[in-house]
């Protein structure tokens, strides 16, 4: 991100405004080619390992593990749907109702993506101190509450550049925790299956809130839309948070059997 909004405050600087969005488009490829010379790295398991891990996707919809792909799932899909619908429209908010130019709107950038950095080396920190769920709870709600100064208050510059470091602080740090809270829901079999499904249903199904934002922009205003459709999507994930269970210090299951999970989730604290 912060490599991104380096090129952008470059490239703006530099090349006409039609042709500065188009620049950032094409610098898009670049990442996709890190991967392709970082596959060529990677060694492709044996006929003897992929016969060993061969697991039918389905699995994480049986009865024993069906609850945790749901809830799971809804995690996913309110941490990334509040995310998307804060930082999609962040630069247009800054520009259009805080009226900044657009340097000044990468200063304030610049001090959100500072504060979601801190926020994901904090929340892995967390998440073994307080646990795996709490540790999201905990984010999401502080999200709630640091949403409405910085959207719907008159705060000024200052107050909107300061606003915006615990803003981008709380809202990192549930996708910070979601991948050690995924993985140890799984037994080994079916664990890539469940943590990617989990995962990337919500990213998918979230794109669908920048989209209501926007459509509802005109009516509700750009702040008040945002604010709305965050609000809803971290609600959501400290609900579906609450509804899964507790996985640290836990051994991970090899045994895709459901008989892991009913005694601990029964002694965790409420």
């Amino acid at each position: 991100m912060a490599l991104t909004l380096a090129a952008y405050s470059v490239l703006v600087a530099v090349l006409p405004q039609a042709w500065a969005w188009r620049a950032m488009f094409w610098l898009g490829v670049l990442p996709a080619l890190l991967v392709l010379a970082l596959r060529r790295g990677i060694a492709d398991p044996t006929a003897d390992q992929r016969r060993r891990e061969k697991a039918s996707p389905t699995e994480i919809f049986r009865p024993g593990l069906l609850r945790v792909t749901v809830f799971g799932a809804l995690l996913g899909l309110g941490s990334h749907g509040g995310y998307y619908a804060l930082t999609t429209f962040l630069p247009t908010y800054l520009h259009t109702t805080r009226h900044l130019s657009v340097m000044g709107s990468s200063g304030h950038l610049a001090v959100f993506i500072a504060g979601s950095f801190l926020g994901y080396l904090a929340s892995g920190w967390l998440s073994d101190r307080i646990g795996r769920r709490r540790n999201v709870v905990l984010f999401a709600l502080c999200c709630l509450v640091t949403l409405v100064p910085y959207l719907l208050l008159p705060l000024g510059d200052l107050g909107t550049l300061i606003a915006g470091a615990p803003l981008g602080f709380f809202s990192a740090g549930i996708p910070g925790g979601l991948g050690a809270l995924f993985a140890e829901l799984y037994p080994t079999r079916v664990r890539g299956a469940g943590q990617g499904f989990c995962y990337n249903l919500g990213r998918i199904v979230s794109a669908a809130f920048p989209a209501l934002v926007g459509y509802l922009s005109g009516r509700l205003g750009l702040a008040a839309s945002i604010a709305l459709f965050a609000g809803l999507a971290y609600a959501l994930a400290a609900i579906a948070a609450t509804c899964l269970p507790e996985t640290r210090d836990r051994e991970l299951p090899h045994d895709p059997a459901p008989v892991a999970y009913p005694e601990r989730t029964a002694k965790l604290p409420r």
